[in-house]
């Protein structure tokens, strides 16, 4: 029992280093075998996993912060500690780092580092972990991400989100993410001309896919236009077709599953026919949108020449 306080005294944020073990007296011999007899789990070489403890982003991410202090966390990993949307979870991608002094020649098993030089204003603190910038944040993944996955990001960080139960504010805005890309060591133009794809007002990251699905085939409704009801009462359409008077809603991930939650989904649908300017209405999933987009944009097409 006192060996095992003794090294719980060690950890940091839920992480034992073993040179720390090391250095306050504990013999290299058997060391390890002690350790997993008392639940320590291995999170790196040299980093092992408090016993009752979750291996979660944050302390995985910590466990290599510690090992090399230099580094600073980056790309989706910030992202997801920023409460940034991606396409990709940071969960399925390797733990990122960029490592400003450009010298890191290590190797990880699912670690990604790049040598990139990091401005002081580019780093901030998260969880008690370094981090880059939301600004540098959506700069990075705007030069290393496909199109729709960097705007996915980029949208969800300039807009209100959900981050769990809490409603968390914009986090940068457009201005921000333009005059740094706009620096000369911020890479191509091509980042910067997915700006004007932006749009801020979308609401989660299957809107904005869908937009640009529609766009991408010459597609262009207004997004999350304001309408009411004849009684009075307000209705904001995730898309609107003006002229053909086609709604396109697009419904997230969650289940609503409660009778008070079916009562208002069904009111609200109730409420977009009763809207003058909506003729019809088509409902998308997010299933939908990620991975059958062809049959979502040949319904749209359908339904606008049946209105036309």
């Amino acid at each position: 029992m006192e060996e095992r306080t003794a090294l719980r005294e060690l950890t940091q944020g839920g992480v034992l280093l073993t040179c720390r073990a090391l250095e306050s007296g504990w013999p290299a011999r058997g060391l390890t075998r002690a350790l997993r007899a008392e639940g320590w789990g291995r999170l790196q070489a040299g980093a092992w996993l408090e016993p009752g403890r979750a291996a979660d982003l944050p302390t995985r991410l910590r466990a290599v912060q510690l090992l090399t202090p230099r580094l600073v966390v980056s790309h989706r990993s910030a992202a997801a500690l920023w409460h940034i949307e991606t396409l990709t979870p940071a969960v399925k991608a390797p733990l990122e780092f960029l490592d400003p002094d450009r010298s890191f020649r290590g190797k990880a098993k699912g670690v990604c580092v790049r040598r990139m030089f990091l401005a002081p204003e580019d780093v901030a603190l998260r969880h008690g972990l370094r981090v880059t910038s939301p600004v540098r944040t959506l700069v990075d993944l705007l030069r290393s991400l496909p199109r729709d996955d960097a705007l996915v990001a980029l949208e969800s960080a300039v807009t209100y989100r959900r981050a769990g139960s809490a409603r968390r504010a914009p986090l940068a805005g457009l201005d921000a993410v333009a005059a740094a890309l706009a620096h000369p060591s911020r890479g191509s133009t091509k980042p910067r001309r997915w700006l004007d794809l932006c749009d801020p007002r979308a609401g989660s990251p299957a809107e904005t896919v869908a937009r640009l699905r529609m766009a991408d085939t010459g597609l262009r409704p207004e997004s999350q236009v304001e309408l009411f009801t004849p009684l009075g009462r307000r209705v904001v359409l995730d898309f609107l077709f003006w002229r053909e008077g086609l709604a396109v809603e697009i419904e997230g991930y969650a289940y609503h599953g409660t009778r008070e939650a079916h009562r208002r989904d069904v009111s609200r649908f109730n409420q977009v026919h009763q809207c003058p300017e909506v003729r019809s209405l088509l409902r998308f999933t997010a299933q939908d949108v990620f991975h059958h987009p062809a049959g979502m944009l040949a319904e749209i097409r359908a339904a606008l020449l049946a209105l036309g």
